[in-house]
C-alpha cells in the first residue's frame, strides 16, 4: 500500500484524470484504522459482520459520491478524482486529510455534576453531547470527567479499499441515486415522470411522516437541479388513499374466509 500523496498502485496520480469534478459515481469500500486494522465504516455486509458495526436493519449497498464536492473525506475525494471509472483502489489517508490532527485544547475537564441527572451513568468511552458539541469521555474520577472533543479518529492514519462501481450518466439514474441518498428509498418505490423541463416525483406513503421531510425535499430538489441542469421545475406528489370503512373491512374479511371441510370418521 502506498501513501495517497505519492502513488496509487505504483503509478503517478497525474496519469488518472478521467473523472471530472461533479461526476456522480457509486463506490463500494471498507475503511479501517491503519495501526490496528479496525473497520470503522463499510458498504459491504460481509465486511460489517467481521466487526461490531454490523446492523441487521441496515441495507448495505454502494454509496453515492460526487467528485470534488466534499461529500467524503478530503483524502478519499482526492483519490477518487484521480482514478479511472471501474478501478479498484487501496489507499492510505493521513490525519490532515482524514479526521484531522489531535488538538489538546479540545480536551476539557469538567465537574461530573454538569452532566445532569444521568451523570452517574456515564462511563469511559461513552460519546456524549455537551454545550452543542459531541465528545468522548476519557476519564472519570474524584467528581470530575474528562471529555475529548476531538473526533474519535483524529490523529489516526486511515486505509480504504475501494471498488468504483460506475459513473452515473443517465439523468433518470442520477435522480434515483440522489433521492436514495436523502430519503433512503428502495428503487421499486421510486416513480418519476420527466416532461421536457419538469420532473414529477411520486413519493411512497411510508415517507409522509418522515421527520424533516420538507427539508429533505428541498435538499433533494437542490441536488437534482445541480446535477440535471435541463430541469426548470420539480413537483413532489403525495397520494393519500382513503381507508376502508369498518363495514367494508368486515365484508372483505368475510369474503376471504375459506370454507373448512370437516370429515367424519365412522367406526363400524
Amino acid at each position: 500500500m502506498t501513501h495517497l500523496s505519492n502513488l496509487i498502485y505504483g503509478k503517478p496520480i497525474a496519469n488518472f484524470m478521467t473523472l471530472e469534478k461533479g461526476s456522480l459515481i457509486l463506490i463500494e469500500y471498507t475503511a479501517k484504522i491503519k495501526d490496528n486494522n479496525q473497520i470503522f465504516e463499510t458498504t459491504n455486509e460481509e465486511e460489517a459482520k467481521k466487526s461490531d458495526l454490523y446492523d441487521p436493519l441496515r441495507k448495505y449497498e454502494p454509496r453515492l459520491v460526487s467528485i470534488g464536492e466534499g461529500w467524503v473525506l478530503k483524502g478519499l475525494d482526492e483519490a477518487l478524482s484521480n482514478s479511472n471509472n471501474g478501478e479498484k483502489l487501496s489507499i492510505e489517508i493521513a490525519p490532515d486529510k482524514g479526521f484531522g490532527e489531535r488538538d489538546p485544547s479540545k480536551v476539557r475537564m469538567i465537574p461530573q455534576r454538569k452532566l445532569g441527572e444521568r451523570a452517574d451513568e456515564v462511563k469511559v468511552g461513552d460519546e456524549i453531547e455537551l454545550d452543542d458539541r459531541r465528545g468522548i469521555v476519557r476519564y472519570i474520577g474524584s467528581g470530575r470527567v474528562q471529555i475529548d472533543f476531538n473526533h474519535r479518529f483524529a490523529g489516526r492514519t486511515l486505509t480504504y479499499d475501494i471498488n468504483m462501481i460506475k459513473k452515473i450518466e443517465n439523468n433518470e439514474d442520477k435522480v434515483i441515486a440522489l433521492l436514495k441518498r436523502r430519503l433512503l428509498l428502495d428503487d421499486e418505490k421510486i416513480h418519476l415522470n420527466f416532461s421536457e423541463s419538469m420532473l414529477e416525483i411520486e413519493l411512497p406513503e411510508e415517507t409522509f411522516l418522515t421527520e424533516g421531510l420538507q427539508i429533505s425535499k428541498r435538499a433533494v430538489a437542490t441536488d437534482i437541479f445541480k446535477f440535471v441542469n435541463t430541469l426548470q421545475s420539480i413537483k413532489f406528489i403525495e397520494i393519500y388513499k382513503s381507508l376502508p370503512s369498518p363495514q367494508e373491512q368486515i365484508k372483505k374479511s368475510t369474503s376471504e374466509e375459506q370454507p373448512v371441510e370437516i370429515s367424519e370418521n365412522k367406526t363400524k
